[in-house]
């Protein structure tokens, strides 16, 4: 009789030999990956001698969310762990840290008994990481696969979760305390394209009570993509852009622009993020050339009636990053190095609260049935 398939252990197996694959990202570098023993189940590690005196290092954490059920509904997974090093290794380089090692979670209602699709789903996820580690720089280390049942749903029938938490080394000489930060500071925008990995429940809110259940089937207007494949647009990883510029922990590297602080402009948008990051100085922010949020995130908040004040205080509108600096330049252009569209959007003021020229959906500057008396040209939070 031939032999069940384990098809939790062979999960597993695939994501460690995807992981691999992931290692040469730190060659030669701190977090440099030996493999103790050579079993999938094995202890591997990594060098850390040798650092400067005042080396520091932390985690940080952080998930998909509920963007992975639009990956379910598409049958599309190559880009969740985009998202995943997009949340947890760009808030790693926020206060000067260089991410090094991630290991992550993987929590599934059933791995299934249906080879083929197994095989597409699982190797969809793993490709997907590999070419994501590459765009943050890092190395998967060890990671978990588990089957949960019910405690894990969604849309069809395989549902899962994924989270990570990744280790950061950084030097106390470069961390960022936002104590450097002056009136008149530039802040130069990282562009988003999408909504990174928040603000999704109302996105499927949204449209699921205009488009029904399988709204995600109904085409985009460009008659390609389907609004599922719009949704599910990759977060933009700009973890590797950052340590460029900061140096990271590597004293002997020289910085490539000088930074005072940054936002990563997650769930709260610019008003809470940007907010807390100026918090302690009673400084505040006047926005005053952001980038245009894309056609499809404009077209979202249309379809939901989502006024631009909350569109702002919700997803991040275009902005994928705020970058606190007196050099914008400097910024630019390593951002231009590394692929990311960038452009100086503001700048820091001496009177608190931030302030957006609105360029929502029902903005003066933008609405494509004219414009709408809910307009607001400029958008104030104190």
């Amino acid at each position: 009789m031939e032999e069940e398939m384990d098809y939790k252990k062979l999960a597993s197996k695939i994501f460690y030999e995807a992981s691999k694959l992931t290692w040469k990202n730190r060659k030669g570098k701190l977090g440099e990956v030996e493999e103790l023993f050579s079993d999938f189940s094995g202890l591997r590690g990594y060098e850390v001698g040798g650092l400067p005196l005042g080396t520091k290092s932390n985690m940080n954490f952080d998930g998909v969310g509920t963007k992975i059920e639009i990956a379910e509904r598409c049958g599309r997974h190559e880009t969740v762990f985009y998202d995943l090093f997009a949340m947890v290794c760009d808030d790693a380089v926020l206060k000067g840290g260089e991410p090094v090692v991630v290991g992550s979670v993987f929590d599934a209602s059933c791995l299934g008994n249906e080879s083929e699709y197994f095989s597409s789903f699982i190797n969809m996820i793993s490709n997907g990481m590999i070419e994501a580690a590459k765009d943050a720089g890092v190395a998967v280390v060890n990671g978990e696969t588990a089957e949960l049942g019910y405690r894990v749903k969604g849309y069809g029938k395989f549902n899962y979760n994924l989270c990570a938490g990744a280790v950061w080394y950084g030097h106390e000489s470069r961390l960022l305390s936002g104590k450097e930060i002056r009136v008149g500071n530039s802040l130069v925008g990282l562009y988003e394209e999408g909504f990174r990995s928040n603000g999704f429940t109302l996105v499927r809110e949204i449209m699921e009570k205009v488009h029904g259940e399988n709204w995600h089937d109904v085409k985009w207007v460009d008659g390609k993509n389907s609004l599922g494949d719009m949704a599910l647009t990759p977060s933009r990883i700009y973890s590797k852009a950052i340590v460029d510029m900061t140096g990271g922990y590597d004293t002997d590297r020289k910085p490539k622009a000088l930074l005072h602080d940054i936002a990563h402009i997650t769930g709260g948008g610019i008003p809470e993020k940007l907010g807390r990051v100026l918090e302690s100085s009673g400084f505040g922010a006047e926005i005053d050339n952001p980038f245009m949020p894309s056609e499809f995130v404009r077209y979202v908040q249309d379809l939901g009636n989502v006024s631009d004040r909350e569109a702002y205080k919700t997803w991040s509108m275009g902005q994928g990053m705020a970058i606190i600096t007196p050099n914008p330049d400097d910024v630019i252009n390593v951002a231009e190095e590394h692929g990311i569209k960038s452009k100086d959007i503001g700048y820091i003021t001496k009177e608190e609260g931030i302030k957006i020229l609105n360029h929502g959906a029902f903005s003066l500057f933008y609405n494509p049935r004219g414009i709408s008396p809910k307009g607001d040209e400029w958008l104030n939070y104190d």
